[in-house]
């Protein structure tokens, strides 16, 4: 195909026609559920046009959908399926707590056990509480936080995201918890600790993605979080790291990366082995408000908060597979492999970059370092649709808004399907692409 003087616009379309043709199967699903599910959906981030993929199964590093077209799965369950599909040790895991049973309305051993490796894993975090998912996770430590200051406000970023009903993309989502909050700029230094300052004696947190996920994978600087550290802990309010994600980068999390340690921290996704789990932790100060024999203690329900499915299977993953010794080797391969395929781009002369860190990044089309949301031009967002589809037509599945997430059984491969995927798109739309992002003069 030559590009010419073909539209983004043009592109899309032939696109989405010949994505369409060929999977009936998946079409013939979204109509259906059309009738019972607004959309045909449940689950928004997982729709795009012209309708979903439908699959039907994943083994390893790889999916097939009811079409049978087969696909390297870099989509990764946006960081839940790190351990990619059917592990056999966490199967076993899940295999023996069902066949103790799955509803036992008491403590049982799995509780401690994954509890005690999650504390020695993270240094920042004394004491915990299981609950069900990355979501529940943030506004419990939001909840906290205002119990332990005594405070109202919660300072969040623009374009972040800590859950469904804690998304800051645009205006704020109208379904969001209606919590007091104060929506700073990520990586902005000065900006943000001025907003700090002013609402010092009402902050009762911080909450902050280590790397700005939902809004592209935008890592945030050394000195951006070290001054949310100091400015916190300034004005005593808590500083909340959501490492929903970004806990898989090395085997301490960013936080440990960067040796900053926040008073509260959040984690979910991959950290129930692929099964729903959410934990959130910190100082044991602030933890043991939530002791059932204290005077005045916070009261924390969850019918499946212990669910031993789930504990068992974290804590195999974390055990067994997820070793800290697997994370950090996890960490710097996929960073290398990042930063090639960012080598790759430069040497085919295209402003296309993927950023990020480790196994997890995003596809941006620019010319300039993304360093927060306002970095990113206008036009990327409709190019990174054009590469999502003819990933999914060359056989690489990838999220909509071109987020990769690599597996722990992602073989190199894998990788290479990836990277001849972005070298052939940067091929046929390289002209295309260096008119939507033009040189600056």
């Amino acid at each position: 195909m030559t590009t010419g003087v073909l539209t983004v616009e043009a592109a899309l379309a032939s696109a989405r026609e010949r994505y369409a043709a060929d999977r009936p199967k998946s079409r013939a699903v979204f109509e259906a559920s059309q009738r019972v599910l607004p959309g045909g959906n449940t689950r928004s981030v997982l729709h795009f046009d012209p309708f979903p993929v439908t699959m039907e199964r994943g083994a390893g590093a790889e999916v097939w959908d009811i079409d049978g077209h087969h696909y390297v799965d870099f989509v990764g369950e946006f960081s839940a399926g790190l351990y990619g599909h059917s592990n056999p040790l966490i199967k076993a895991a899940i295999t023996r707590a069902l066949e103790g049973g799955t509803v036992l309305a008491a403590p049982t051993a799995i509780d401690e056990r994954f509890a005690s490796v999650i504390v020695e894993r993270f240094p920042s975090i004394e004491m915990l509480r299981f609950c069900n998912s990355g979501t529940e996770a943030n506004i419990l430590a939001i909840v906290t936080a205002i119990a332990f200051t005594g405070r109202r406000k919660v300072m969040v970023f623009q374009e972040a995201y800590h859950g469904g009903v804690l998304a800051f993309s645009g205006k704020g989502s109208p379904i969001n918890v209606p919590f007091d909050f104060v929506v700073a700029p990520f990586n902005d230094v000065a900006a943000t600790a001025a907003l700090v300052r002013r609402h010092a004696r009402d902050l009762a947190a911080v909450i902050v993605e280590p790397i700005l996920g939902a809004a592209g994978n935008i890592p945030g600087s050394v000195e951006f979080l070290r001054a949310l550290r100091e400015e916190t802990e300034r004005c005593g309010a808590l500083l909340i790291f959501d490492e929903v994600k970004t806990s898989r980068c090395g085997a301490h999390g960013v936080q440990g990366l960067l040796d900053i340690c926040p008073d509260l921290t959040t984690f979910g996704k991959y950290i129930g082995g692929g099964l729903p789990t959410g934990v959130f932790g910190g100082r044991r100060d602030i933890m043991e408000r939530y002791n059932p024999t204290s005077r005045d203690a916070l009261r924390h329900a969850g019918t499946f908060n212990n669910n031993v499915c789930s504990l068992a299977a974290g804590y195999v993953g974390l055990t067994q597979v997820f070793t800290a010794d697997r994370a950090e080797e996890f960490l710097h391969t996929n960073e290398a492999f990042r930063r090639q395929l960012n080598e790759n781009m430069v040497d085919q002369r295209v402003p296309v970059q993927f950023a990020g860190l480790g196994s997890m990044f995003t596809v941006h089309f620019s010319r300039q370092p993304i360093k927060a949301p306002k970095d990113i031009p206008s036009s990327s967002r409709t190019l990174a649709q054009l590469f999502h589809l003819e990933c999914l037509l060359d056989g690489v599945l990838l999220a909509s808004r071109g987020d990769v997430f690599v597996s722990l059984v992602a073989e190199k491969s894998h990788k290479a399907a990836l990277a001849e995927v972005a070298s052939r798109f940067a091929d046929t739309y390289g002209d295309l692409i260096r008119r939507q992002i033009p040189a600056p003069d």
